[in-house]
């Protein structure tokens, strides 16, 4: 009899599958994904990706279809949360050996990052858009009309960071790289969500499910697993408001990139073709599917939809591989793979352990920063990608492998 490609849990709740053989999977992990499986409405099992790991309410790398419910800590605060890439019409020969200037270039078109403000005296922050720009604003016309409507009714939403954000990276582990693959064509790839407004709806709706569980004295194994159910007024505002996030940030990567490539473009002083593939897709998202004879809401929290020969990115860190994949439709899974190699060590404890000789070693051949500001980023922070990989072949197959050359971390 074939082995299963993952594991199975059950204690007291549906079953979780994890696609985890082989691959580190920690047990607070383990522990929140059985909280999870406790909740009543959950539809046949919860499926755990290769890149599982601790998260703030729910845990990340993990896909919880629901029937008639969801919960807004299932999809956190980074909604819509996701990654882009392109194959551009360059090649390896063309770059020049030192890809500062392309590093400085990106950086000069995309705002990154964040800085604080003065005490008494309020400072720009570097992060967001002084005076958004004409494609920023383009890309907030077809937003803008719905965000009227969610100010209305959510007031909180109002004094958000929202156009100002719309074409900007963000911080942590979010960034811009270019690549290359295995026949030396040059990829633009980034990663980023809906940054600040996004984080407010979030933010605010988490603490709103809080609330009605306490009102309708409904007791949770954890109370960042507080939930709308559906048919309530908060089920469809928060709806709403999700999806216009994660509109908000499919539009954020794609202003981003067009900024990228003409950034590119003028560092090298060349035309060249931009889009002969494009890839953008979220990992941090609610969406209505329909699973094994069901209509669900299936939540994937750091995880990526794989449905037959649709196209998703699996990043590595800052030195790995990363990866353009093609899903291969596994019900099992609820079509879905990992998001990306997952973290092994937290922030904290990758500033603690890991040194900045280490950082710039593991880096070596990347035009990145290599201060002491990003070493939570740093590759062994992560768990090994191509293990990760290995441990989801039923479940996506690979079609390009991508190494970077430059990155670009906010």
């Amino acid at each position: 009899m074939k082995p299963l490609p993952y594991e199975v849990m059950q204690e007291g709740g549906v079953p979780i599958k994890s696609w985890t053989l082989g691959v580190p999977f920690e047990e607070e992990a383990r522990a929140q994904l059985r909280n999870i499986s406790q909740m009543p409405f959950i539809h046949k099992w919860v499926a755990a990706m290769p890149d599982v790991h601790l998260g703030k309410g729910a845990t990340i790398g993990s896909v919880v279809p629901t029937l008639g419910a969801v919960i807004p800590a299932a999809v956190g605060v980074d909604i819509g949360c996701g990654m882009m890439a392109v194959r551009t019409s360059l090649s390896a020969p063309q770059l020049p050996d030192n890809l500062a200037g392309v590093r400085s270039a990106i950086e000069r078109a995309v705002p990154h990052g964040r800085t604080g403000g003065f005490r008494g005296k309020r400072r720009r922050d570097k992060g967001a858009w002084e005076n958004p720009p004409d494609d920023a604003l383009a890309g907030w016309a077809p937003l803008a009309a719905q965000f009227e409507l969610l100010k209305e009714k959510h007031p909180v939403l109002k004094n958000t960071n929202n156009i100002n954000h719309l074409g900007t990276l963000g911080t942590g582990n979010h960034f811009i790289e270019m690549c290359l693959d295995e026949q030396g064509s040059v990829w633009l790839m980034l990663h980023s969500g809906s940054r600040g407004v996004g984080n407010r709806i979030g933010t605010y709706f988490i603490e709103k499910a809080k609330r009605d569980m306490e009102l309708w004295h409904i007791h949770l194994p954890d109370s960042d697993l507080a939930y709308f159910p559906e048919g309530t007024e908060h089920f469809d505002d928060y709806v709403q408001a999700v999806e216009w996030a994660q509109e908000f940030a499919c539009i954020n990567r794609e202003v981003m990139m067009a900024r990228t490539i003409g950034a590119v473009k003028q560092a090298l002083g060349t035309d060249f073709e931009a889009r002969m593939e494009a890839v953008n897709c979220h990992h941090n998202y609610v969406s209505r599917e329909h699973h094994y004879g069901r209509d669900v809401l299936v939540t994937r929290k750091g995880a990526v939809r794989a449905r037959v020969d649709e196209m998703g990115i699996i990043p590595g860190s800052m030195g790995a591989k990363s990866f353009i994949v093609r899903g291969l439709g596994n019900e099992e899974s609820f079509c879905s793979c990992s998001h990306g190699a997952g973290r092994v060590m937290s922030r904290t404890k990758a500033k603690k352990q890991v040194s900045l000789e280490e950082h710039r070693a593991a880096t070596a051949d990347v035009e990145c920063r290599k201060d002491e500001g990003v070493i939570d980023e740093t590759p062994s922070a992560y768990k090994p990608i191509e293990k990760v990989m290995a441990a989801q072949k039923d479940l996506v197959e690979i079609v390009y492998t991508l190494k970077q050359v430059v990155c670009v971390k906010g």
